[in-house]
């Protein structure tokens, strides 16, 4: 009997190339596919709820795969952490209705991107942080943020050529702040949140792109309604490195746990 287990993963992406598999290329999905043989010796292609771009984290991914394995999912968990490299681990497991597919359940999600914009190089975080040598105003960033908010056709923040039909989206909140504790010094970094229903490829690397250089002078923030008006990628800014951004949580409908119905799906 086929059976479905949902996992919650986090990982560091920054030896892969993404999240989906790619031939001859190290991906989380396929390093989850060959822990996954390795217990059951199942040929299985795991699902993912979002196709983390290559070097980006996360720290809540759902995941979820079809197993014809009389193993538990708390054994599924403890197995696959025996096997799974150090920069990728399993943080919970359950099993769930047949057919899960995390991609259609999500109905929201949330990305952060960290700006290290101190005088001083990031040391422990070096890996996980976009290093900046000018100071960010983040008020500025933050009024420049508020023409995203809500429901658009985001084209000019879409990495192009791109092969999606719609381009309109809607973010719910759009956060800049200063992070005030941690690993390092007040005020070292700036973080940028936002959540929604769903993202263009590229498109949070492309609203920090375009944040931060209304944050350093170059932009005033009435232009970032400009570019977004503009629905072209040229107006927008540049594309930030992957490194700063980490899935940081998924909300999944509790009604769509099922698997979607098959015109939805196509």
């Amino acid at each position: 009997m086929t059976r479905t287990i949902r996992l919650r993963l986090a990982y560091e992406g920054t030896q892969y190339s993404g999240w989906q598999l790619q031939p001859g290329q190290a991906t989380v999905q396929g390093t989850l596919a060959e822990a996954i043989r390795a217990v059951s010796g199942e040929e299985i292609r795991p699902r993912g709820s979002s196709r983390t771009d290559a070097g980006v984290h996360a720290l809540a991914q759902e995941v979820s795969f079809d197993t014809s394995s009389a193993l538990g999912a708390g054994t599924w968990v403890r197995a696959l952490n025996a096997r799974l490299p150090s920069d990728i681990t399993v943080l919970a497991g359950e099993e769930a209705p047949p057919g899960f597919d995390p991609m259609w359940a999500a109905v929201s999600k949330t990305y952060r991107y960290r700006i290290h914009d101190a005088p001083w190089r990031p040391v422990l975080a070096r890996h996980l942080v976009w290093r900046r040598k000018s100071r960010l105003d983040a008020g500025l960033m933050q009024t420049a943020a508020t023409a995203l908010v809500g429901e658009h056709d985001f084209t000019s923040f879409e990495t192009t050529p791109s092969s999606r039909l719609s381009k309109v989206r809607t973010i719910h909140r759009l956060d800049i702040f200063r992070r005030r504790n941690g690993d390092d010094l007040s005020d070292a970094e700036v973080w940028v949140e936002v959540e929604g229903n769903g993202f263009l490829h590229n498109m949070v690397r492309i609203i920090v792109g375009s944040l931060v250089l209304v944050g350093c002078g170059r932009r005033q923030p009435g232009w970032m309604a400009e570019a977004l008006a503009a629905r072209d990628r040229p107006a927008a800014g540049p594309t930030a490195p992957p490194q700063g951004l980490v899935l940081l949580s998924i909300t999944l409908d509790p009604s769509r746990l099922r698997p979607a119905p098959a015109a939805t799906t196509s």
